[in-house]
C-alpha cells in the first residue's frame, strides 16, 4: 500500500512540474537566437582571432575587419601605444561611408590612454572635445554621433586604446549599454592580446641577446685560439676545417696522427694543438723518428743509464721524460723498425720505461702526437707496421691538406714569407700583381715547404724590389721542383742550368725541364688538367717522349687513376701496373 501511494506521489509531482514549465514557456539557454549566445560566439570569433599564430599586426587588421559586422559603427580604430622595444601601431576600422579617413582630435587618444579610463559621449556634436567635427548638417545627416572610447589594459598596463563612434538611434540605453560591455570585452581581449606579444617579443630578443653573447664569445674564442696559432696562416674552408678538428682534439689527451704529403705543416700543427691544449705551459718536445738509426732512437726517446754503451758517461733523460706532462711529437712515425715498435706500444700502453741500461721504471703523462706522410693501412696490410701500434697512434687522425687544395692561401703565405725575408735580410722588397698571379697558378708539389722557397729564391735573385713574374725559376726554366717530385730529374739538365746560370749556353742535346728549342718556357710547377680519354679534345701523348715520361704523362692527364691512363696509352690496366712498378714510379694518390 505503500509503495503505491509513492508511486501516486512521483506522478503528481511530474504532472506539476510539467504545468509549471509550460506556463513559463521553453528554456531560453537552449534557444541559440537570444542576444545572450549570439554575443558570446562573436566574443569567441573575436577571441579565436587573436589566438591565431600570426603577427599582432594581422590580429587586430583581423578583428578591425570583424567588428563593422558585429556592431553598428561609423568609423573606429585599435591603436596600440609604443613600448620600450616595441613600435606603435594603428589599424583602422574601415567601414562603407569613408568617414574612417577623418583621424580623431589629437591628444584625444592619449588623453584615454594616460586617465586609464573609458571616454563615451553621446552626442559629440554637443561636446568641446569634438569642435573639429563638421556639424549634422553639413554631413547631411540627422541622427546624432556617439562616441565610445575604452583602454586597453592588461596587468594594470595600459597598452593603447580601442574607440568607435555610431549613430545614436532610437534602439533604447539598454542596447547601448549591451554595445559599451561588448566593447570593454573586446578591448581587454585586444589589451591581454597586445600584452602576450610583447612578452613573447622580449622573450624572443632575450633569446637573441643570449644567442648573440655566445655567439660573441664563440667568436671571441676562435680569435683568442688563432692568436695562439698565428704562425698558421690562412684562410680557406680547408684550413678552417683542419683547425676546427684540431681545436677539439687539443681539448683532450687523445692521440692524434697528423698525416699528410711532405711539406704540408705538420709540425706547425702538432704546436698548434699543443698551444691550444690545457698542456700548454708544460714542455713541447718534438723528434724525427727517420733521422736516427735504431739503437740511437732508442737512447734519444727513453733515456740511458751511465754506462748503458760505450760513450754513456752519464745518465740521460729521454725525450718521453724531457716531455713528461706535456707534448711529445714523433714525426716520420711510419718510417721505425718492427722492432722498436713493440718497444714504444709497450710506453703507450702502460706509461712506463725503463732507460736504456736502466733497472728503475719511470712513469710518465705526455700526450702523443704522431705525423707521417707514409700510406700506413699499407705498410699494416703488407706486415711493416703493427697494427695494435697503428690503433693506438691512430685514435684521431687529422689530415692536412696539400698547398694545391688551399690555393687561396698562396697569397697570403707568400706574403709571409717575404715579410719574414725583408725582416731577416734588412730588405723591403715586394710583390708585383703578376707575381701574386703567378704563383697561385703553381701546383707547388712541395707544399708551403716549396713555396716558402720559392719565396726566398726569387727575393735573393730578384734585380729589383718589385718581384714580377719573370723573376721566378720556373720561367726561366730553372724550376725542378715538378721534375723531382716525378724522380727524372737528368743530370744533363741540372748542367744545363749551371750554364744558363753563368751566361753560357746549354750544351747540345740538353734540354731544359723539356722545354724544346724555339719555344718559351713555361711554369711546369702548374697543376696538370686530368683528361677524359674518351674527350676528343684530349691531345694525344707524345710519342717523342721516353716510355717512363709517356707512362707518367698519362697517369697526370688521368689523374692517376690507372684505367684512365690504359685508355689513353692504348694498353690494359694490368699493364700500366706492372709499367709503374719496372719504372719504379710512385703512384700519387689525391
Amino acid at each position: 500500500m505503500v509503495a503505491l501511494n509513492t508511486k501516486s506521489n512521483l506522478r503528481s509531482r511530474a504532472t506539476a512540474s510539467r504545468a509549471r514549465i509550460d506556463e513559463v514557456g521553453p528554456l531560453r539557454r537552449f534557444s541559440s537566437e537570444t542576444p545572450e549566445t549570439t554575443k558570446c560566439s562573436e566574443l569567441h570569433e573575436i577571441s579565436r582571432l587573436l589566438a591565431a599564430p600570426m603577427r599582432l599586426d594581422r590580429k587586430l587588421a583581423s578583428v578591425a575587419e570583424v567588428l563593422p559586422s558585429l556592431l553598428p559603427l561609423r568609423r573606429g580604430a585599435i591603436t596600440v601605444s609604443a613600448g620600450k622595444e616595441d613600435p606603435a601601431l594603428s589599424v583602422m576600422i574601415e567601414t562603407s561611408n569613408n568617414a574612417a579617413d577623418r583621424g580623431l582630435p589629437e591628444g584625444l587618444l592619449e588623453h584615454i590612454v594616460k586617465s586609464a579610463r573609458p571616454l563615451i559621449v553621446k552626442d559629440i556634436g554637443t561636446s568641446a572635445l569634438f569642435l573639429h567635427e563638421p556639424s549634422k548638417a553639413t554631413r547631411g545627416e540627422t541622427a546624432a554621433v556617439t562616441f565610445i572610447g575604452l583602454p586597453l589594459q592588461a596587468e594594470q598596463e595600459t597598452l593603447g586604446a580601442l574607440w568607435i563612434d555610431r549613430y545614436l538611434d532610437d534602439s533604447g540605453a539598454g542596447c547601448f549599454d549591451d554595445d559599451v560591455r561588448f566593447l570593454t570585452i573586446v578591448a581587454t581581449l585586444v589589451g591581454k592580446a597586445i600584452k602576450s606579444d610583447r612578452e613573447l617579443r622580449g622573450s624572443d630578443r632575450q633569446v637573441v641577446a643570449v644567442g648573440s653573447k655566445a655567439d660573441e664569445a664563440v667568436r671571441e674564442s676562435r680569435l683568442e685560439q688563432r692568436s695562439k696559432v698565428d704562425w698558421i696562416v690562412g684562410e680557406s674552408p680547408a684550413l678552417k676545417q683542419v683547425l676546427e678538428i684540431a681545436s677539439a682534439a687539443a681539448m683532450t689527451n687523445t692521440t692524434v696522427l697528423l698525416r699528410g704529403e711532405s711539406g704540408t705543416g705538420k709540425e706547425f700543427f702538432a704546436k698548434a694543438i699543443h698551444a691550444l691544449s690545457p698542456r700548454a705551459k708544460k714542455p713541447f718536445v718534438k723528434l724525427n723518428c727517420a733521422a736516427l738509426p735504431e739503437t740511437l732512437l732508442e737512447s734519444e726517446l727513453f733515456g740511458h743509464e751511465k754506462g748503458a754503451f760505450t760513450g754513456a758517461t752519464g745518465q740521460r733523460a729521454g725525450r718521453f721524460e724531457l716531455a713528461n706532462g706535456g707534448t711529445l711529437l714523433l714525426d716520420e712515425i711510419g718510417e721505425i723498425s718492427a722492432a722498436f715498435q713493440a718497444k714504444l706500444l709497450r710506453v703507450l700502453q702502460e706509461g712506463e720505461l725503463e732507460r736504456l741500461g736502466g733497472m728503475k721504471t719511470l712513469k710518465v703523462d705526455v700526450r702523443l702526437i704522431c705525423a707521417t706522410n707514409k700510406d700506413l693501412e699499407m705498410a699494416v696490410a703488407r706486415g711493416e707496421f703493427r697494427a695494435d701500434l697503428y690503433y693506438r697512434i691512430s685514435v684521431v687522425p687529422i689530415l692536412l691538406p696539400p698547398l694545391r687544395a688551399r690555393s687561396g692561401d698562396i697569397p697570403r703565405l707568400a706574403q709571409v714569407f717575404l715579410d719574414r725575408f725583408n725582416e731577416e735580410n734588412a730588405r723591403s722588397m715586394e710583390f708585383a700583381a703578376s707575381a701574386i698571379d703567378l704563383i697561385s697558378r703553381c701546383y707547388f708539389p712541395g707544399n708551403v715547404r716549396e713555396l716558402e722557397n720559392c719565396v726566398r729564391r726569387t727575393a735573393t735573385l730578384a734585380p729589383s724590389t718589385t718581384i714580377v713574374s719573370c723573376d721566378f725559376a720556373c720561367q726561366n726554366g730553372q724550376c725542378f721542383s715538378a721534375r723531382l717530385w716525378r724522380g727524372d730529374a737528368d743530370p744533363s739538365t741540372i748542367r744545363a742550368v749551371d750554364e744558363l746560370a753563368k751566361g753560357g749556353q746549354s750544351p747540345e742535346g740538353a734540354h731544359v725541364l723539356g722545354v724544346e728549342a724555339g719555344r718559351e718556357p713555361h711554369p711546369i710547377a702548374a697543376p696538370v688538367k686530368i683528361c677524359d680519354p674518351a674527350d676528343p679534345s684530349c691531345p694525344a701523348i707524345s710519342p717523342r717522349l721516353t716510355e717512363r715520361d709517356r707512362l707518367i704523362d698519362a697517369m697526370e692527364r688521368a689523374g692517376w687513376v690507372q684505367a684512365k691512363a690504359a685508355r689513353l696509352l692504348g694498353i690494359t690496366p694490368r699493364q700500366v701496373g706492372y709499367a709503374l712498378r719496372r719504372h719504379r714510379v710512385d703512384v700519387k694518390k689525391f
